[in-house]
């Protein structure tokens, strides 16, 4: 039996609704200024293109590229920004030295840490007048999505 629980129209509701939101407001909030925000995803897709990374957690410019819905040429100039905006850098792999890899630095792992802190604020702000058990459920049925879309 198919339940129809109109998820899909929603979804992409939220998500229209966040995507302008998230990143005027996590980037002033983060780093004070609007142009950061593709800093913000850069960080994101390196630590995420790493834990996916079947090479000892390695993150490739390709594999960013896909984490980011971006060709090659656009996701490294993302990496070649936040690399020189402090947050990156590339760095031959330990695993294979004809390859190069993309890595945080102390200050991208502090801009990762300070926007999924914002992110949790946010949570925690949008689902403030639910009960416990639902802000729970909401969050176990976003991290399975996510750790499904990131398959």
């Amino acid at each position: 039996m198919v339940v129809d629980a109109d998820g899909g129209p929603a979804l992409f509701r939220l998500v229209r609704f966040w995507s302008r939101r998230w990143s005027t407001r996590a980037s002033a909030e983060l780093t004070g200024e609007m142009r950061h925000v593709q800093h913000i995803q850069a960080v994101e897709a390196v630590h995420t293109a790493g834990q996916a990374a079947p090479r000892g957690g390695e993150a490739t410019v390709n594999a960013i590229a896909h984490q980011l819905g971006l060709d090659h040429s656009g996701a490294s100039r993302m990496v070649r920004d936040a690399a020189q905006a402090g947050y990156l850098v590339r760095a031959e792999s330990e695993m294979d030295k004809r390859r190069t890899v993309v890595r945080l630095t102390p200050s991208g792992e502090q801009l990762l840490a300070d926007a999924r802190n914002w992110q949790r604020r946010v949570f925690d702000e949008l689902t403030q007048s639910w009960e416990e058990h639902d802000r729970a459920q909401l969050a176990h049925y976003l991290r399975r999505l996510a750790g499904e879309v990131g398959a």
